[in-house]
């Protein structure tokens, strides 16, 4: 089997990652007009005392007059707002549905693959891994790995790309608040990976203390005559205390770590708005931006934070991924397979 996880989803899906990526690309035209709508709604079609047309309605660069009434107007912008937050919406369903269905069609196909290698396990190996190993690594070990692979290659293009258009709108709007929105993303980008590398090891500790504990069990039931035989249940139970106080601790400790990098995330988040308030309220005051343009960007770095997030998250997932995948291979590729 390949070493990499992202060797074996390019192996088996990559012409369907290829069509999600283009499906991802036709979605960006949609979402940068979505962007600049609001703009356009403040400083053109809600203008008091304005009066008949033509008004123009700008596309891509492109204005087109139409001789209409103010309210007209209004409402023609409107409604195509609202056609574009209905066909955004459909992209983005239709995508996490499609990435859905790949990731679990691949981790059937992993499924498969690990049980037919048990199959052809040499016979002296299965003296040295018991089936208290075996099935959680095939049943819930794996399961992460199907959420995973839909989004392996999908999710950096979609919400990196969301987070590169939308910077970019915000730099058109004015490069002072184009800074003030990046300003602290670098940080976040050095500071959450490190943090989240502990996490990582923890988690790994974590599952290979869970199967000692799967393990543990198997034997206990194996073996429960000779366990009362020799009058050991007590041995036994302080043995699997031991391990419970173990898993315990490394828990207490990925949570602690967790929910400081939440917090981290959340005081920065919140901390860019300040920049946008302070520093977008000064140019609206003296006219160097307008009303319009302070509630654009107001409105994009709303919809920065989802993806930034979500690339947090893609990370995160990605490591930890990247672990499972490492040890589930190795425990599969014995010496000897037949």
């Amino acid at each position: 089997m390949e070493k990499s996880i992202f060797k074996y989803i390019l192996r088996y899906s990559k012409s369907q990652q290829l069509f999600l990526l283009c499906v991802i690309l036709a979605f960006y035209p949609f979402l940068f007009i979505t962007l600049d709508l609001p703009k356009i709604i403040v400083n053109r079609a809600i203008k008091p005392g304005g009066d008949g047309g033509p008004f123009d309605v700008p596309i891509f660069g492109f204005e087109i007059p139409l001789d209409v009434s103010q309210v007209a107007y209004l409402l023609i912008l409107s409604f195509s707002y609202l056609a574009l937050v209905f066909i955004t919406g459909g992209f983005k369903y239709y995508i996490s549905v499609f990435k859905g269905r790949l990731g679990e069609r691949l981790l059937r196909r992993l499924r498969y693959q690990l049980y037919s290698r048990i199959l052809r396990f040499p016979t002296p190996h299965f003296k040295k891994i018991s089936q208290g190993e075996l099935i959680p690594m095939i049943t819930a070990e794996v399961e992460p790995l199907g959420g995973f692979i839909g989004i392996a290659f999908a999710d950096p293009m979609f919400f990196g790309g969301q987070l590169v258009l939308i910077i970019s709108y915000i730099m058109l709007q004015d490069p002072i608040l184009g800074l003030a929105a990046v300003a602290l993303i670098p940080i976040q980008g050095y500071i959450i990976p490190r943090l989240q590398k502990k996490v990582n090891a923890l988690g790994k500790q974590r599952v290979q203390n869970v199967r000692r504990l799967a393990d543990h069990l198997g034997e206990t039931v194996s073996g429960i005559d000779e366990i009362h035989a020799n009058n050991a249940a007590k041995l036994e139970l302080s043995r699997f205390t031991d391990r419970l106080g173990t898993i315990y601790d490394i828990r207490y400790e990925i949570y602690q770590r967790k929910f400081f990098i939440k917090f981290l995330n959340n005081f920065i988040d919140k901390l860019t708005p300040f920049f946008f308030f302070s520093i977008g309220g000064y140019l609206v005051i003296h006219g160097d931006l307008t009303v319009g343009a302070l509630v654009a960007v107001l409105n994009a770095y709303k919809d920065l934070a989802s993806p930034w997030k979500e690339l947090l998250i893609w990370y995160q997932q990605k490591e930890d991924v990247r672990i499972k995948y490492e040890q589930v291979v190795e425990q599969f590729a014995p010496q000897g397979i037949l």
